[in-house]
């Protein structure tokens, strides 16, 4: 019995879900029951009756799903799999901020620890954020932990966002020049990034989406060749969903070390011992699931 079939086999037997990011590798995604962004998975997990969540992706994700989910048991395969912008942001340097600006509201992006959703006002996604910024009373926004889908927000409202110092380094990475020097190897093709990009790659970009935009962006577009601007990942999404387009990953540094760690291997033997399980602490889970109701209510 080769690894597909044994985790097939043991995830009927254990009532198991297995989700997997837009970012894993190939097989990963294939071998998942659903593939997608970090909110859209636990939501997924949270309305399935699967007793265990396999959730492949990284350690906020799946603190998420508990936070969403927590009478089911939650596993991620490798609990070093973690996301460095979520580890740029703690409580009490938050705590800190906020002295300076009383009036400010806390938003937090969805890549953060459960422990700083638990303390803020309300959570965004890279799609949700604009939208919901916008519906906010307070006119300032201590926008928490990634600097760059604050200053992409920036631009479409009138409120004064404060940028906390956070990025993702797969996305930071990534500069105009070699975004520029893509485009001249293609110059035909359309060119689509990720809100955690830079702003100066932002302004060079056709369309700046997130993941699951991008999903449904690409089913509506005639063009042929399309230069993806985020992780390597989600080529391989974008190919099963538009297999007759050409998909040219914006640079070959577009990946995230962390989201790699997930494997077959881990997988089978998460599904074997159950193990290792994620967890939140019910008092933080209890004020995080706060900050993602009131983000839902307003999306």
């Amino acid at each position: 019995m080769n690894l597909e079939e044994s985790i097939a086999r043991l995830k009927k037997e254990k009532k198991a879900l297995i989700i997997a990011h837009n970012y894993q590798n190939p097989d990963v995604q294939d071998i998942a029951d659903y593939t997608g962004d970090s909110l859209e998975l636990s939501r997924i997990a949270a309305k399935n009756d699967a007793d265990i969540i396999i959730f492949c992706g990284v350690y906020f994700m799946a603190e998420s799903a508990c936070i969403l989910s927590p009478q089911k048991k939650v596993i991620l395969p490798d609990s070093s799999a973690g996301c460095p912008m979520a580890d740029m942001a703690d409580v009490d340097s938050i705590l800190e901020m906020k002295k300076k600006y009383p009036e400010a509201a806390i938003v937090t992006y969805i890549n953060s620890t459960a422990a700083v959703k638990a303390m803020s006002d309300i959570c965004v996604t890279s799609s949700n954020a604009v939208s919901v910024v916008n519906k906010l009373k307070e006119e300032t926004i201590l926008f928490v932990p990634d600097k760059n889908l604050a200053h992409y927000v920036q631009r479409f409202t009138s409120k004064k966002i404060i940028p906390w110092n956070g990025f993702c380094p797969t996305h930071e990475n990534f500069t105009k020049e070699d975004l520029m020097a893509i485009k001249k190897q293609f110059p035909g093709a359309h060119v689509i990034v990720h809100p955690e990009c830079r702003s100066e790659v932002i302004d060079l970009a056709d369309k700046t989406l997130s993941t699951g935009q991008m999903v449904n962006y690409i089913r509506k577009i005639a063009h042929h060749q399309v230069i993806v601007g985020t992780e390597k990942g989600m080529l391989h999404k974008l190919k099963k969903i538009s297999p007759e387009k050409e998909f040219i990953l914006a640079s070959r540094d577009f990946i995230c070390p962390n989201m790699k760690k997930i494997s077959l291997e881990k997988i089978l033997h998460s599904l074997v011992n159950e193990e290792p399980i994620v967890s939140v602490q019910e008092d933080i889970r209890v004020k995080a699931l706060q900050s993602l109701q009131r983000m839902l209510e307003l999306s």
